[in-house]
């Protein structure tokens, strides 16, 4: 795919290059990884991994290489408004990663779910303008579109706070808010890839649908789209990451041919294809070469005049994982999908 054009657009000169960030949510599979990247380039000035579990603190802290100690640890909950107020004093950058997202889990525990995802979002905006952040961008979900279940709901929901708060931060607050949205992120926690993982000892795996599709991308270039919007944000923008598609059966031949499938039935809440640009949002989507570029609705022109600039993409353009244009190639999908 266009792995090395995303590497070569993140590596320009950084928007971090002295700066304090936070990641909220920064013991997860991105946050971790994130933080990683963030400590070996060698950039930041500070980094603050804000999180709930000091147990998970504790094992990153003993076991990422930090030999700058510019490694921070922040226990708190975006759910606590008075402890993000605190956090992101002197902050310059937040990456809002915090989030309740096991799809099964949250729709039987929907209040927890609005709780963190929704509510936890509307803190992280309201204590990064009152705190003067320069930027902050929300880490989102290709579930976030024509959302069916509750996780989705709520993403969906966040990114419309996060977009909209940048029409209510005015001239006294310069904080920029944006979101990045994408899809699966191959061998983080609780993924598909993992479950394959364990199930392959056993000789049986598990499907929900043959016809199931799904996008697929690694956890290294949705750092790169990332570290790359951060540098292009002006507050409003979402970032969709260009990504193959490829059918769940396919991938569940290819990484465990030798064993059996067991085909379950379709999960509470879950889709059968994912979609990450609707044919509502193709008129405001520009192409920027290794991702597209979704144009806020309402937001002064002035705030996104960099997007105009980039071509548009085609009339009924839709970016969904069973359009066959996405698919992946045999040789990309061997590089992508690995046990």
């Amino acid at each position: 795919m266009a792995a090395k054009r995303i590497a070569e657009a993140s590596h320009r000169e950084s928007s971090l290059k002295n700066k304090t960030v936070l990641i909220t949510g920064g013991t997860g599979t991105f946050g971790h990884a994130f933080a990683e990247r963030l400590i070996r380039d060698n950039q930041v000035k500070k980094l603050i991994v804000f999180s709930r579990d000091e147990f998970k603190q504790h094992q990153m802290e003993r076991n990422m290489p930090d030999p700058n100690k510019k490694l921070r640890f922040f226990i708190g909950d975006v759910r606590d408004k008075e402890r993000l107020m605190r956090a992101f004093a002197g902050v310059d950058v937040v990456v809002h990663a915090a989030a309740l997202k096991q799809v099964p889990a949250v729709e039987y525990n929907p209040t927890e779910a609005i709780k963190t995802n929704i509510n936890g979002s509307q803190n992280v905006i309201d204590a990064a303008l009152d705190n003067q952040v320069e930027k902050v961008l929300l880490v989102s979900s290709d579930k976030a579109v024509q959302p069916i279940n509750l996780y989705g709901a709520t993403k969906l929901a966040a990114e419309k706070l996060f977009v909209a708060a940048n029409v209510y931060r005015g001239d006294i607050h310069p904080t920029a808010l944006s979101v990045v949205r994408y899809g699966n992120v191959v061998g983080s926690r609780g993924s598909f890839i993992e479950l394959l993982r364990t199930q392959r000892e056993t000789g049986t795996v598990t499907l929900t649908h043959k016809k199931m599709t799904r996008f697929w991308i690694t956890i290294e270039n949705v750092m790169d789209v990332v570290l790359a919007s951060l540098s292009l944000m002006q507050g409003g923008e979402i970032f969709v990451p260009k990504m193959g598609n490829m059918p769940v059966y396919d991938v569940v031949k290819m990484l465990t041919p030798e064993c059996k499938i067991k085909v379950t039935g379709i999960r509470p809440g879950e889709k059968l294809h994912e979609v990450l640009i609707t044919e509502y949002e193709a008129p405001r989507a520009h192409d920027i070469v290794y991702a597209y570029v979704i144009k806020p609705e309402f937001l002064p022109s002035s705030t996104t005049l960099w997007i105009d600039k980039k071509p548009r993409v085609d009339a009924g353009f839709i970016f969904a994982s069973d359009n066959p244009v996405f698919r992946l190639t045999d040789k990309e999908a061997k590089e992508i999908l690995t046990l």
